[in-house]
């Protein structure tokens, strides 16, 4: 992922006073692999944390973040100055939040066909270090292992339009007055609850599969397909493609998931951001004994099934249509 500009901007904490002072950069880092390791590692672990999406509105505040990116993006300034105007706004809101000094990463990337901007709270911390005579010494250092703050745009999808969910950014991790300073300087207007719609796309493959019949061993290969698309996407940070997530479900008819999404209400996008936690609680239960064989998704049982250890019983609230065509036919006879 070339980084295309880079900025630290200084946020020092005085020992004695406690007061905040921001030390904006003068120029642009120069790329190198250590500064792409650096953007790789943080942004993966951004992937892994619980976010929250949003837009840009039609006018967004100028001295938001989405305000003076909107600047740089219409030629109105260039991206250090957007990125000075931006950190001089967060500065007096984390006055009073900040526990450590630190950098206020801003950095513009490409990854894949698209550009980014990610702007990510880097605290300092001492590490250990040692001399060419082998004497350890204390040595400062960026704490990787965790940020407060964090958030990354999709210019390319800003750019194009038609998609409410650009705007990436962490919904928790510092203290809760310091992430309401930092999401109202973002400027964005909320978009879909990403946890919420991984699970209503999972919800509508269920349903699916169980309209189409599938025999189990169909049933278990499409939800490994689906459920590996969807943690590599989770993974990346990008968001599912429900033309992509169709083809898995069926390679024979492609658009058939996606045409019964669309006629159902299930209120998705033709793209859905991936929540990993959403995901992982995704899995087939199956079982076959004595002439019964039983699968179903995991995220159904306390839903429309019930297991009753006690009783040993496994219950179904909402028996498959076909099954059940099939059960009231034989009691007919």
């Amino acid at each position: 992922m070339p980084i295309q500009q880079s900025l630290m901007h200084r946020l020092a904490l005085d020992d004695a006073s406690n007061a905040l002072s921001l030390q904006l950069a003068d120029s642009e880092q120069q790329p190198t692999p250590a500064l792409d390791d650096l953007l790789s590692h943080c942004l993966k672990l951004f992937n892994g944390k619980s976010k929250g999406f949003g837009h840009a509105g039609d006018t967004p505040a100028p001295q938001s973040l989405l305000g003076c990116l909107d600047a740089w993006q219409r030629q109105d300034t260039d991206f250090p100055t957007a990125t000075h105007h931006a950190a001089q706004a967060l500065a007096p809101a984390l006055q009073e939040h900040l526990s450590a000094s630190g950098y206020l990463w801003c950095v513009h990337y490409t990854q894949g066909e698209n550009t980014f901007v990610a702007v990510i709270l880097l605290h300092d911390r001492q590490g250990y270090g040692m001399d060419e005579q082998g004497n350890v010494h204390l040595s400062p250092q960026l704490n990787t292992s965790q940020f407060s703050l964090a958030v990354r745009i999709d210019l390319t999808q800003w750019q194009r339009g038609g998609n409410s969910n650009y705007v990436a950014y962490l919904k928790s991790g510092g203290a809760k007055n310091m992430m309401d300073a930092f999401h109202g300087w973002l400027g964005c207007e909320e978009g879909g609850d990403s946890a919420r719609e991984t699970r209503a796309l999972l919800q509508a493959f269920s349903e699916y599969v169980g309209s189409e019949d599938m025999s189990e061993e169909d049933s278990r290969e499409k939800t490994d397909a689906v459920v590996s698309y969807a943690t590599d996407q989770a993974s990346t940070g990008e968001p599912m493609s429900l033309d992509e997530f169709s083809r898995l479900v069926s390679d024979e008819h492609p658009e058939a998931f996606f045409d019964y999404i669309r006629n159902s209400d299930y209120g998705l996008a033709d793209e859905v951001p991936a929540d990993r936690k959403t995901i992982n609680q995704f899995r087939r239960f199956t079982g076959r004994a004595s002439g019964v064989s039983i699968s179903f998704d995991s995220h159904l049982l306390g839903d429309s099934i019930e297991y009753n250890e006690d009783a040993d019983r496994l219950i179904i609230k909402k028996v498959p249509e076909k099954l059940k065509a099939q059960l009231l036919e034989r009691q007919r006879h």
